[in-house]
């Protein structure tokens, strides 16, 4: 799966000692970047549910709550809650050299032409 992947410098200030969500604009895409005791989770900024803004939202217990209806979504896996039957997409973050890192799939074009 690692060569479906084009790796994305992100260019915002991350800081993994503090709690937060906000918005992380890489390669065109807005997504929700999840900071939470330490560990970093990059997920779809828009709920499946009613395409609430996502990084409007916040964690409560290892989970992102949608703004909107409550929806919960575990932060490392995007598993929605077992009553809900949905899910976020989740895209890996990496550091490098005390750099970041958004992976985002090729396009179709990209992996023919690439």
């Amino acid at each position: 799966m690692e060569d479906e992947l084009e790796w994305h410098q992100v260019t915002q200030k991350i800081d993994q000692h503090r709690n937060y969500v906000k918005a992380l604009h890489v390669a065109g895409k807005k997504l929700c970047l999840i900071s939470e005791n330490g560990k970093l989770s990059v997920t779809s900024s828009r709920c499946p549910h009613a395409g609430a803004d996502l990084t409007k939202g916040w964690c409560e217990e290892g989970k992102l709550i949608c703004p909107f209806h409550r929806h919960r979504f575990d932060v490392l896996t995007g598993k929605g809650d077992a009553s809900q039957g949905n899910y976020l997409r989740m895209y890996p973050i990496k550091e490098e050299n005390g750099e970041f890192f958004v992976g985002i799939k090729k396009s179709l074009w990209n992996k023919i032409f690439g």
